[in-house]
């Protein structure tokens, strides 16, 4: 196959044209984002279960629940949340188990619970982590209602819904939409009414149904009661009692009727106006750069025919993020490859050079498309992993390209020459691309939630050098005949770039002649004291880590553009004191334009400040008392101040706040690493665990570096208690019947959904707010007795007041508490406090509450799977590469030649973070196990052309000398297009590289490392193993 295609006028560039084709149709359908997905597998089951505490949530939901679920198979984690009225549990499935089936056995078991309260609602199940933000769109309606705004806001949200692509939008700052029906207490017993009379006669008069069908021989007409009243207006009319007489009780006549909203603390404000704001999603296939320049063109063309006073407003862009991102990487993808081309032209041919580049592109468009099949994205990590194929590419290609080059010269046919010159090198190029699949074929299997990022590395190494292999055998060897068929018969005159080149020719082989072979002999000739000194600064550098001095972080942080003011209020905190807090918040940040670095005379610092009451992340629950303001500033590359300075002044302009509970301002994501600082506490005694809590709290904020610590438990509202007295029971009053009443009255009763134009409306019974403001209003709170008398509820409970929490975390059976909060990398690694805290008061807590279990969550925790998971794979690869190459050169001794160099190329990669200022990371190693893939690529061919002249007869010290010197100008220009394919990322002063940038620094520097290594470690072992007798021993037996 290799002489067909290298013969055929034809073949090759048909087959290039083929998988040229092929990526470059592949491309409208990859899907584009800034990392791969790493969302877990879960699903998520909601239970409503109006006005009820988080206790009772807790023992009446959470354990049903839990109990359901428990002995399916392939859950990893189960966890559920309490909070007021609410009970969330979500339950996530280990790697690898079927979705499909799990979710059907969890929607089977929690469908079939039948101990569930009468008041709660049916469980909402689903899957959980479906949707990813994209873009909001925020509708400023100046001098309009709030019914206006919501209503106009749903027809922008139909309209924007037929636009291709766009179909998940949820409009944000409205809660229900209510006809709040408010009955007088005091009309209401005058008229000899309770509550749930009148809850039975508004149902029973509020009807819209079909009823039957009147045919006769001509026609056939469908019968319908319609009773049913969509205003306030014609509500108020409704009958609600009549007498014999002729006489009637409109409910205009001892209630009032609303129109409104039932939550007035759920609102948007968005540069100092109320807003409604169309959160615009994506699911996890979809573009969300495609979906977002829909959204922009929807708007441009919706705003022109608005009308007057509605203006359109675009925030929160997160396709920005991804474009940025990927442009920053094409452009110093380019630069790499451009830089590997130079490197290429100053050892060859400027056509030779120019057909061994071609690979690149080729072989890059037909992994596109293999990715395409396989469901990989374009991200950063991807496309990461492209650059870092350049060095793997052009090892290859090299190899090819030089040996027929040397066939040519030998032989005097060109065609002849190529064929023989890629036979020859095959068995070594397929066997360096096994050891590269042993290396990465383990890696595409990294667990954790940092692994599912980084694991689209190896996984597009893999694609590309399988499509490369393809190129490398059948469709290089062509263009390299072309190119040698076109060269100049006579000899030209060379211009002044050749000679300068030849000059650079000149310098090379000079150097390696002379200085290289030099070197080498003096390090041969002290070979032990050299190798003894490599061994100690591999101990040397590796305790750089285990010291602390180079400090370990899971994953790099990237700089963001918006800040988050996340405000939490005492529980029972009014709208009114809420929003005098958040107006200094917001106050504060707008301190900023004046107090900050000018941007230029046409850009404020500041695009947007938000504003979303009953709403707090890191309150875990919704009310009056939380909020959360944001701020989008500019993007990092066009302002001078970073993240952390704009945080820093904003907490300066704030000051103290009086009667908070707690304001944190942060980035609003953690990425794939979770919180800096996650401490669990768990035990059945929420009291013991808050005590502890609150001990590890204080401990946590005496470190300089930490910012933003809380529990996430806290102490709830105030509850009243009621407990029967022993005589309630012998007038026939029990819990139910006072539940039934003091429900209905004080927390409302919903008579009815209502269909009013394009939105559905509620019928809500409560009784007056004028009625229910004080505890004596309660106590004498009419209950109506079976033979229809009345009695105070004073007379039948006893008070008693409580205050319970917010919120009770569980996960897996057992009540949880976490002490979290953030660390500025700048001041505090993370892992060091960790160990720290381990050391002292975690330990004093293990000792003095040995009821409870403590565990790191977070970025510990995630940093530890993964991590590990790496080692092990990394590992089973190095196992993997003994065995092939043992099986190559039928040797248990050389296979451990080539490998020694990749421990030892440790020492570049260590050292480079360390003078560069990075810390060591996740995608630290990785970049460090890809160096492997290069490291013993270049080894098998030193150790193969030593290993044939010492079976010709030569001595070990001449054959190891030679092969260096035979070898040094592969490796040389490995290693050169390697590094500049890099290192235009390396020096990327864009904070969008910071990610990638330690992956680099261990390619880089650990490539320079390994460079030296093979041309000089490797002859002196070789040279080593001679004088204990072992090459000789070693032949005999090849």
């Amino acid at each position: 196959m290799i002489r067909f295609f290298a013969t055929h006028p034809t073949a090759a560039n048909l087959l290039m044209l083929v998988l040229i084709l092929l990526g470059l149709n592949s491309l409208s359908n990859l899907k584009r984002e800034t990392f791969p997905d790493f969302s877990t597998n879960a699903i998520s089951a909601t239970v409503v279960y109006p006005g009820a505490t988080p206790e009772s949530i807790e023992s009446a939901i959470c354990i049903p629940m839990e109990d359901a679920v428990d002995g399916l198979s392939n859950i990893d984690e189960v966890s559920c949340a309490a909070t007021e009225g609410l009970a969330s549990l979500t339950v996530e499935m280990k790697e690898g188990g079927d979705f499909s089936k799990l979710m059907s056995e969890v929607k089977n078991e929690i469908d079939g619970i039948s101990t569930f309260p009468e008041d709660a609602e049916a469980p909402f199940i689903l899957e959980a982590n479906r949707t990813d933000a994209v873009i909001d769109l925020a509708i400023h309606g100046e001098n309009m209602t709030v019914s206006e705004l919501k209503e106009y806001s749903e027809s922008v949200k139909r309209k924007l819904k037929q636009e291709p692509g766009v179909s998940l939008i949820d409009i944000k700052g409205f809660s229900t939409h209510q006809l709040q029906v408010e009955v007088s207490l005091p009309l209401l017993r005058q008229v000899g009414l309770s509550i749930s009379d009148l809850s039975d006669a508004l149902s029973n008069q509020n009807i819209e149904a079909p009823s039957g069908e009147l045919k006769d021989d001509k026609r056939a007409l469908l019968i319908r009661v319609d009773q049913q009243e969509v205003t306030a207006e014609k509500l108020a009319q409704t009958v609600v009692s009549a007498s014999e007489a002729g006489g009637q009780i409109l409910l205009s006549d001892i209630a009032i009727i609303k129109d409104n909203f039932e939550l007035d603390e759920d609102k948007i404000w968005q540069d100092g106006e109320r807003v409604a704001l169309l959160k615009i999603n994506k699911n996890k296939s979809q573009d969300a750069i495609n979906i977002a320049e829909t959204v922009t063109d929807f708007v441009a063309r919706e705003q022109a025919i608005a009308p007057l006073g509605i203006t359109l407003v675009l925030s929160n862009d997160q396709s920005t993020i991804i474009s940025d991102r990927l442009s920053m990487l094409i452009e110093n993808g380019w630069q790499g490859i451009l830089l590997a081309f130079v490197v290429m032209w100053l050892f060859f041919t400027w056509r030779y050079a120019f057909w061994v580049a071609m690979g690149l592109p080729v072989s890059f468009l037909g992994a596109l498309w293999l990715m395409s099949m396989l469901g990989v994205s374009i991200n950063m990590i991807s496309m990461v992993a492209m650059l870092i194929a350049i060095g793997l590419l052009m090892d290859d290609a090299i190899v090819i390209a030089e040996n027929i080059a040397s066939q040519v010269a030998l032989n005097k046919s060109i065609d002849e020459g190529v064929v023989k010159g890629v036979s020859l090198v095959f068995p070594g190029v397929v066997s360096s691309f096994l050891t590269t699949l042993a290396i990465f074929g383990g890696m595409a299997f990294i667990s954790g939630t940092i692994g599912q990022v980084l694991r689209d590395i190896p996984i597009v190494l893999i694609l590309t050098l399988t499509v490369s292999l393809v190129e490398a055998f059948l469709i290089l060897p062509n263009h390299l005949a072309h190119a040698l068929h076109g060269q100049p018969k006579t000899q030209v005159k060379p211009n002044i770039i050749a000679r300068y080149k030849d000059k650079f020719i000149d310098a090379f082989e000079s150097f390696r002649n002379k200085q290289l072979v030099s070197t080498l002999e003096a390090i041969i000739r002290f070979r032990y004291l050299f190798v003894g000194s490599l061994i100690g600064l591999l101990f040397m550098s590796v305790s750089l880590m285990v010291s602390g001095t180079l400090a370990f972080k899971a994953f790099p942080n990237t700089e963001a553009d918006i800040l988050e003011a996340r405000l939490i209020m005492p529980p029972g905190t009014s709208l009114v004191q809420t929003e005098k807090v958040v107006e200094r918040v917001v106050d504060a940040v707008y301190t900023l334009e004046t107090s900050m670095p000018k941007e230029g005379a046409d850009k404020a610092l500041i695009e947007h400040v938000t504003v979303e009451f009953n709403s707090n992340v890191d309150a875990f629950i919704n009310g009056a008392h939380v909020a959360t303001i944001k701020a989008e500033f500019l993007t990092v590359e066009e302002r001078s101040p970073s993240i952390y300075q704009i945080k820093q002044a904003w907490y300066d302009a704030i000051g103290e706040v009086p009667g908070i509970v707690e304001l944190s301002l942060k980035e609003p994501s953690n990425g794939p690493a979770g919180l800096a600082i996650d401490i669990q506490l768990q035990g059945n005694d929420m009291q013991l665990m808050l005590e502890a809590g609150n001990k590890i709290l204080a401990e946590v904020n005496q470190y300089k570096g930490v910012s933003n610590v809380m529990l996430d438990v806290r102490p709830g509202k105030q509850e009243l208690e009621l407990k029967l007295l022993p005589g309630a029971l012998s007038l026939g009053v029990n819990a139910a019947m006072l539940t039934d009443q003091i429900g209905t009255a004080f927390n409302g009763v919903k008579i009815d959904d209502i269909q009013r134009g394009s939105e559905q409306l509620e019928i809500e019974l409560k009784l007056s707010e004028q009625d229910r403001l004080s505890q004596s209003q309660l106590e004498q709170f009419p209950i109506r007795l079976s033979d229809g008398s009345e009695i105070p509820l004073s007379a039948l409970v006893e008070f008693k007041y409580e205050r319970g929490y917010s919120r009770i975390n569980r996960v897996n059976g057992m009540r949880t508490l976490s002490v979290i909060g953030d660390v500025d990398d700048q001041v505090l690694n993370t892992n060091v406090l960790l160990a720290r805290l381990s050391d002292t008061i975690l330990l004093e807590i293990e000792k003095d509450y040995p009821s409870l279990n403590i565990n790191l969550e977070g970025e510990s925790k995630e940093g530890n799977e993964t991590s590990g998971s790496i080692v092990e794979k990394f590992m089973m690869g190095l196992v993997g590469i003994f065995i092939i190459l043992s099986f190559q050169f039928r040797s248990y001794v050389e296979p451990v030649i080539v490998m020694v160099a990749i421990p030892l190329a440790l020492i570049g990669a260590l050292w480079g973070h360390l003078f560069l200022g990075y810390n060591m990371t996740m995608p630290s190693m990785i970049g460090y196990v890809s160096l492997a893939g290069i490291v013993v690529n270049d080894s098998i061919l030193l150790v193969d052309y030593i290993k044939r002249h010492i079976a010709e007869g030569v001595s070990a010290h001449i054959a190891a000398v030679n092969a260096s010197k035979a070898r040094f100008r592969a490796v040389f220009i490995t290693s050169a297009t390697t590094i500049a394919g890099l290192v235009p990322l390396m020096f990327e002063t864009s904070t969008q590289a910071q990610i990638l940038q330690p992956l680099v620094v261990s390619i880089i520097f650990g490539m320079i490392t390994s460079t030296c290594l093979i041309l000089f470690l490797l002859p002196s072992l070789y040279v080593i193993l001679d004088d204990f007798n072992l090459v000789k021993k070693h032949s005999d037996h090849a």
